[in-house]
């Protein structure tokens, strides 16, 4: 058997019709792992370098030449090399004239120049048509196939026969091509790559303030409070009693964070009359993170189920039980059973249970696998009325939790009343609300309160 390298041995070939050349300029990590991607689903490849003689670790099959003479051999050129040796273009600008220049670039940091260098080459050659692409997908991504990446890849640029052309070879490779449109959106899409979790700042920040706050708020109630008037030692409480607390505090808050802007939406619109309005920035950036806020209550949610669990075996609980156990014993004495105290603790356990379980049914049908698999109604289903049912769930599991103690004094403490207590205003608000305003009618038109995790941010123009 002849030996064949695996460099050389295209994936997908199409034998009946043969592909056309595409030129590579540059021949770095990326612009290899393009050129070996494009081999192997048919093209024919021309590499352009400085230094033809000096480039090595190509894959097999690929021609590497002078940027002049790789140039005439296609009509597109793929620039693989970044901004500041863009120079080179100059003396190149009458036999790049109607060929088709696509710019992969990306810049250190975000809008870092004033022009987007897709627009900049534009300048530069101003008798090629400039595409914007694949400056979204990175090398890794091109080896693997894609498998354990993004597959999209943003596309502009204003010549629309010189996009339908790179947006097929896009799809050739596997990839899905995007149109973002003219290549004034060459500079979002360079900025795109640079961002860091954008739509998880804001919740991301939030939560930690909700978790910082109400874990000093327990402190001062169960460890400070003890210590200045039993001088009792309970800082062992700080491991797992009060992180349990801030939990669920947390996830239960989060929650009622994703319906609150629709409320207050509904408010707003009732205020102007109309619907056709645009919302206020900050309330369209939250409504834009409604989906992450959710997704993050959903954690917090996940860690009170675990820490709920290994209570039992946590050292406290079993020694005040040895101790209550021997108490009992010796003084000949049994609590008597209280079919109330049953039925409020089942009631709390279920309620918690059910509440936990359309949690995580808003969590999975928010995932975009599982969104693009159902319909539109039904989304707007589960989304809006389950998870108002959710919030409702969560809302009561506290309140019965809370039981007869929310009226009793001796919960306060330096007049400080229990962090569940103070967790209830937002969400009972949005649930009130969400009844009070559940539809407001207008005169040929209907509005509704906001759903959370829309796939579209539902803002009027």
């Amino acid at each position: 058997m002849e030996k064949t390298s695996a460099d050389s041995l295209p994936l997908t070939v199409n034998s009946s019709e043969k592909q056309e050349t595409v030129c590579i300029f540059g021949t770095g990590d990326f612009g290899r792992s393009l050129g070996l991607k494009m081999l192997q689903c048919g093209y024919s490849i021309v590499f352009g370098s400085r230094n033809p003689r000096m480039s090595s670790l190509l894959p097999n099959g690929a021609e590497v030449l002078s940027y002049s003479e790789a140039a005439q051999k296609s009509d597109i050129i793929i620039l693989a090399v970044h901004r500041e040796h863009y120079d080179f273009l100059t003396e190149l600008t009458e036999l790049l004239n109607g060929k088709i220049l696509v710019d992969i670039s990306n810049n250190l940091k975000i809008n870092q120049y004033p022009e987007s260098n897709a627009e900049y080459l534009a300048q530069l050659v101003p008798g090629a048509h400039v595409v914007k692409a694949f400056n979204t997908i990175s090398a890794w991504a091109l080896q693997s196939g894609a498998l354990d990446a993004s597959r999209q890849v943003f596309v502009c640029g204003n010549d629309s026969k010189a996009k339908q052309r790179v947006m097929d070879i896009v799809r050739t490779l596997g990839l899905t091509p995007l149109d973002q449109g003219s290549l004034i959106a060459a500079k979002e899409i360079e900025n795109y790559p640079l961002q860091l979790f954008p739509m998880w700042k804001f919740p991301f920040y939030l939560s930690a303030i909700l978790c910082v706050f109400f874990f000093f708020y327990c402190v001062i109630r169960e460890v400070i409070y003890p210590y200045v008037y039993e001088k009792k030692d309970s800082t062992f409480r700080m491991a797992i009693s009060i992180p349990n607390r801030v939990f669920p505090i947390a996830a239960l808050t989060l929650l009622a964070l994703v319906y609150l802007p629709g409320v207050i939406a509904a408010v707003l619109q009732l205020y102007r009359g109309t619907k056709y309005r645009r919302f206020p920035d900050w309330l369209d950036h939250w409504m834009l993170c409604r989906k992450q806020l959710g997704l993050i209550a959903l954690g917090f949610a996940f860690l009170h189920v675990i820490y709920t669990l290994v209570i039992p075996i946590r050292y406290y609980v079993r020694w005040t039980l040895r101790n209550m156990t021997i108490t009992q014993a010796t003084a000949k004495k049994e609590n008597p059973f209280s079919t109330t105290t049953a039925w409020l603790n089942d009631s709390y356990i279920s309620l918690g249970i059910l509440g936990f379980f359309l949690f995580v049914l808003l969590g999975i049908t928010s995932l975009p696998s599982v969104s693009n698999a159902v319909n539109w109604r039904e989304f707007r289903f589960v989304q809006s009325k389950l998870g108002y049912l959710t919030l409702i769930l969560c809302t009561a599991h506290t309140l019965v939790y809370g039981g007869k103690r929310f009226l009793s004094p001796s919960i306060l403490k330096w007049y400080l009343p229990s962090a569940y207590v103070i967790a209830l205003i937002i969400p009972c608000t949005v649930a009130i609300s969400k009844m009070t305003f559940r539809r407001i009618s207008f005169p040929g038109s209907c509005m509704e309160l906001k759903e959370p995790y829309a796939r579209s941010s539902h803002i009027p123009k």
